[in-house]
């Protein structure tokens, strides 16, 4: 799993004034929390260095460096203005390398299924995985292999074989279907009468 650095700078006010100059000199205010944290640490950070974290589909460790603090975290959530879609605040869940995490990793598709070239379209049903691992056990992403998906056929999580880590999401639901258009619906029960 890749690791992204992070270096932030405690905030000794949590008024919403220091937030608002906080936001408007390009920094984001931050928490951290978890196992090996007594108390919450309140800190801001640039925000450039939120890019490669927020807009990028793979899950990255974050080493926070907190005023000479290291910290291993993950980023539990993001709160974003509701117009401007600007990163308002991060929350960070901080974690042991020995202790199993839960976390949401995103699927990632591969291979060509038949049921395409016969003009399906292919109906993702969910994005991402919630699994449980140790951090380094966990990839970027979780490969499911759509090679052998026809018409009107569906991939389930109980299909997916992974090693080190297990997945959480409920084994029946359906990853992805094969959908048939409007059009190959009536010449399929035309062939079929």
């Amino acid at each position: 799993m890749k690791s992204l650095e992070i270096i932030g700078f405690k905030r000794a006010n949590l008024d919403k004034r220091e937030l608002d100059q906080i936001r408007d000199e390009g920094n984001v205010p931050c928490v951290v929390y978890g196992p090996g944290i007594k108390e919450q640490i309140h800190f801001h950070a640039p925000a450039i260095l939120f890019r490669d974290l927020i807009y990028t589909p793979e899950v990255h460790m974050v080493d926070l460096n907190v005023e000479g603090t290291k910290i291993k975290a993950i980023l539990r959530d993001a709160h974003y203005h509701p117009v401007s879609e600007v990163l308002l605040h991060a929350d960070f869940l901080a974690y042991k390398e020995d202790k199993a995490i839960k976390m949401d990793i995103p699927v990632h598709f591969v291979g060509s299924a038949p049921g395409i070239i016969k003009g399906g379209r292919l109906e993702v049903k969910s994005r991402t995985l919630s699994v449980k691992g140790l951090a380094n056990d966990l990839p970027d992403s979780i490969e499911v292999n759509i090679s052998k998906l026809d018409l009107g056929k569906s991939i389930k999580v109980n299909e997916i074989k992974v090693k080190g880590f297990e997945i959480l999401t409920n084994p029946n639901v359906s990853i992805a279907t094969i959908g048939i258009p409007r059009a190959l619906r009536g010449k399929k029960g035309e062939e079929e009468a």
